[in-house]
């Protein structure tokens, strides 16, 4: 049976925000216990939308849903913190790409390792097979929902 909230069942939208929130504060629990500890909430979120080949930073700020003003500051922290750094795009010689300097590669191995233990955490409270299932309906509503799909 769904949770409750005050006027009837959580939707899916909130029950899907409780969960990435969960996982989001267990990688930065972990993140800060690995010594990372000065990345914010918010500039892990924008560093969890550079690419692996590097992202313009106005992308960076669509994807993070913040100003480009608001990316710029973080990604200028970020980059005096040695987690990324800016370097030319190939593909425009005018246009600047944020990319993941060594720091920022060795957290992000750091977050992936905890998001597959959380994950494994959630398939064993579920079961492989609700796991499954859960992965292919997100998945599909991901097609409706996620503009950079």
């Amino acid at each position: 049976m769904p949770e409750q909230a005050m006027d009837g069942p959580l939707n899916i939208g909130l029950l899907c925000f409780i969960v990435q929130r969960a996982m989001e504060d267990r990688v930065l629990a972990d993140l800060a216990a690995a010594g990372y500890d000065d990345v914010t909430i918010a500039q892990g979120r924008v560093l969890a939308r550079v690419d692996a080949k590097g992202t313009r930073l106005s992308d960076l700020a669509e994807r993070a849903r913040v100003t480009r003003q608001t990316a710029t500051f973080m990604v200028d922290h970020l980059e005096r913190a040695g987690y990324v750094r800016r370097v030319p795009d190939p593909s425009d010689a005018r246009a600047r790409l944020v990319v993941f300097a060594e720091r920022g590669l060795a957290a992000q191995e750091v977050a992936r390792r905890t998001e597959a233990v959380v994950q494994e955490e959630w398939t064993r409270h579920l079961g492989r097979r609700a796991t499954a299932r859960l992965h292919e309906l997100l998945s599909r509503l991901r097609e409706i929902t996620d503009p950079y799909r």
